[in-house]
């Protein structure tokens, strides 16, 4: 995308104009552009001794490591300045893009790929650089002006400055990344709530319905019939949600928005979310097939996720951003999985659990548990049928009361039902209308 912005670079076509950009492309991951060979299947000729002036070249490389880490520490002595608060922010700052870097990783086939619960692998030679510097750093701190504790903060922010040097940089370092001056196009995004009375909705309404047609019919074969404005108003803007504003809330409120992408002037895309309490909702994505080569629905939902974590900033429960349904099935909603750190909800006892730890179950089952506690239940179950919340004849009552009034078959079976699938809690917050 920067390069389009930036350059007009669109060579890294996608493909065909009916391919979903947000496809999975978990087989693409594992493939290796090189063969590994067998220590039996090398041949003596490629064997090569090491050369006297390959290895005088190793023995240099490490002596003069050496001598830039004496450099480096004679350099520390004479700073006037205690380095604690560096110390600190470079902490902190490294801390963040750590987090942020959990969000995006290509999902790997089981026993194949890097293994997540396990820290990176580090360069050989920056652990021995690291080995150098700590060892100067202890015969030198003898010579260091006051008690040995001075010593510490130094070698913190030295090793700080090389860990925060490796660390990949955040979505918004990505995002947020401002274009040159003479940049060939300009990308707005623009957040506007789903609302007939909003002047920016109603505006671009038309624009937005003939951009979501056009996709229907060419990525997913609709009919014009199927995707007109009628359609497009009843599956998108047609919201339950009613729009909040409350002072601890974000400063967009609450509710059903249209996040729109404004490439030069035109709408290419549209992201349909639900700002809540609690979370960023992405309902759908809808954009223009001849920008499919810029990947909109990845890019989107990178979007998105910075979106959320800005929202976090003001509204600190406000920490989750949810894809919808996980089909792991469905080669068009892998795709969900490649983002990382990553739960799916257990469809028995209703617990968040790591990605991880579900995809290799559901390579052979397209139902599975992924509570691994064979005890645990939901806890959340109705215990209580008489208290739940029904709405008969304008008149909000419990269940219980409702039974009693009730004339003609039971209808137990069909609240039980529906009261076993919301839980006990939603059940008593809700209204089951009953005629």
């Amino acid at each position: 995308m920067l390069k389009f912005l930036a350059k007009g670079d669109s060579s890294k076509v996608a493909g065909d104009v009916t391919e979903e950009p947000m496809d999975s492309h978990r087989e693409d991951a594992v493939a290796c552009s090189f063969v590994l060979k067998n220590e039996s299947d090398i041949s003596q000729s490629e064997l090569k001794p090491l050369s006297v002036e390959e290895t005088e070249g190793v023995e240099t490389e490490d002596n003069n490591e050496e001598e830039e880490m004496k450099k480096e520490v004679t350099m520390k002595k004479v700073e006037s300045e205690p380095p604690q608060i560096c110390v600190d922010k470079d902490s902190a700052g490294s801390g963040e893009r750590s987090d942020s870097a959990k969000l995006v990783h290509t999902t790997t086939k089981p026993g194949k790929g890097a293994d997540l619960s396990k820290p990176p692998c580090r360069k050989a030679k920056d652990i021995r650089k690291e080995r150098k510097l700590h060892k100067l750093l202890q015969n030198q701190s003898h010579t260091l002006e006051g008690s040995p504790s001075q010593v510490e903060p130094q070698v913190l922010l030295s090793q700080n400055s090389k860990s925060k040097a490796n660390q990949p940089k955040a979505i918004e370092d990505f995002i947020f990344v401002p274009l040159p001056d003479d940049a060939t196009h300009q990308l707005e995004v623009r957040l506007v709530p789903v609302s007939f009375e909003d002047p920016q909705f109603n505006s671009s309404f038309s624009l937005s319905a003939t951009l979501f047609a056009k996709y229907q019919m060419a990525i997913h074969k609709d009919t014009p019939s199927e995707c007109g404005e009628y359609e497009f108003t009843r599956f998108l803007c047609d919201s339950p949600l009613e729009a909040e504003n409350p002072p601890s809330g974000p400063d967009c409120g609450y509710g059903s928005f249209h996040q729109q992408y404004w490439l030069d002037g035109k709408i290419i895309a549209v992201g349909v979310i639900d700002v809540l309490p609690y979370c960023v909702s992405s309902v759908y994505l809808y954009y223009d097939p001849d920008y499919t080569f810029l990947s909109l629905g990845v890019y989107s939902a990178l979007r998105e996720i910075a979106f959320t974590r800005q929202l976090h900033e003001k509204a600190s429960e406000l920490c989750y951003y949810y894809m919808g349904f996980y089909i792991h099935s469905c080669p068009k909603m892998r795709y969900k999985g490649q983002y990382r750190p990553s739960d799916l909800l257990c469809p028995e006892t209703y617990v968040w659990v790591p990605i991880e730890q579900c995809l290799p179950t559901l390579e052979h089952s397209k139902y599975c548990r992924f509570n691994q506690d064979l005890k645990a239940v939901d806890e959340g179950c109705i215990k209580e049928l008489g208290r739940v919340q029904v709405l008969h004849k304008r008149t909000v009552m419990p269940y219980s009361m409702y039974k009693k009034r009730r004339k003609g078959p039971s209808d137990e079976a069909s609240v039980q039902q529906y009261a076993s699938l919301v839980g006990q809690t939603c059940s008593e917050r809700m209204l089951l209308f009953r005629s």
